[in-house]
């Protein structure tokens, strides 16, 4: 069943490929996950090569497929996608291999193992795992936290200002799938980003601009983010336009970094959270990008 779970067209010759993953569902928030993987796939030109049969991984009445009727006329169904990607790098010894995917329903550790599969096929060495989560930040900060195989990476990221994660409880499929590639000997980091609760309706572009300069550090290829950093520029004006004219949302705003501020000096609950939302969607006007 599982054996012919895996679909390759062709497995391309690649140079110490660095592997990229990002995933949909519980570890998205704000599209932050996707909106770098999909970034990356457009800026680098990135060619579909595989992908998972989504069948034995997903619960469909869960994560229902998309079908397109015109006139009714059944054109096609859309499954839950997993997808492998690969981008030839002209300006650096290494090259890319990017995974997109729904968060699985199903089959976690046997999903991790047939992923692990195709790196160990492209000779993949290091790993690096993108997700995003609600948190009591403000959407002008740029936070992310991480998770790694070795002291020795996590002593690098510390240098660029990248915490130390200490979680205990629910975890996602980057957990699963980055502790199955650590016993495999895989190299591998584990990146979050943290996005404000109150805000929705929008990709956090500013995060993906820090992320992005991230991931173009710690995988040693250019990336030009430039245009993620225009885009924020222009939603954040957006947002603080709509702040500034609600007296309660910018109350809620200040309340947050006053929180935050004695949090840090360990006189605040981390738990302790606003209950005003901004659907960005409803306010928001269209940005070039």
């Amino acid at each position: 069943m599982f054996e012919d779970s895996l679909e390759i067209e062709y497995l391309p010759e690649l140079t110490e490929p660095l592997f990229i993953a990002g995933f949909d569902g519980w570890g998205n928030a704000l599209d932050t996950s996707w909106g770098m993987i999909d970034f990356l796939i457009r800026k680098l030109d990135a060619k579909p090569f595989g992908r998972i049969n989504p069948d034995p991984f997903y619960c469909f009445d869960e994560k229902r497929p998309s079908v397109i009727i015109n006139n009714g006329i059944l054109e096609d169904v859309e499954l839950p996608d997993a997808k492998f990607y690969f981008a030839k790098e002209k300006n650096s010894n290494r090259d890319i291999v990017i995974f997109k995917a729904s968060e699985p329903s199903l089959k976690w550790i046997k999903f991790a193992e047939i992923v692990l599969s195709v790196c160990e096929k492209t000779s993949v060495s290091k790993i690096i795992c993108i997700g995003s989560m609600y948190d009591n930040v403000l959407h002008t900060d740029t936070v992310i936290s991480a998770i790694a195989s070795s002291r020795k990476i996590l002593e690098t990221l510390g240098k660029k200002s990248i915490n130390h994660t200490t979680y205990k409880g629910p975890g996602g499929i980057h957990s699963t799938f980055s502790h199955e590639a650590q016993k495999r000997g895989f190299e591998f980091i584990n990146l979050w980003c943290h996005c404000p609760h109150y805000l929705q309706g929008t990709t956090h572009f500013g995060l993906l601009f820090h992320l992005g300069n991230i991931i173009s550090e710690l995988g040693g290829f250019p990336l030009e983010t430039d245009e993620l950093a225009v885009t924020w520029n222009e939603i954040n004006r957006q947002i603080q336009d709509l702040i500034n004219k609600n007296p309660e949302l910018s109350g809620m705003i200040e309340d947050l970094k006053k929180n935050n501020y004695r949090l840090k000096k360990g006189e605040a609950d981390p738990g302790e959270k606003q209950g005003k939302i901004i659907k960005f969607e409803n306010f928001r006007k269209p940005v070039k990008q």
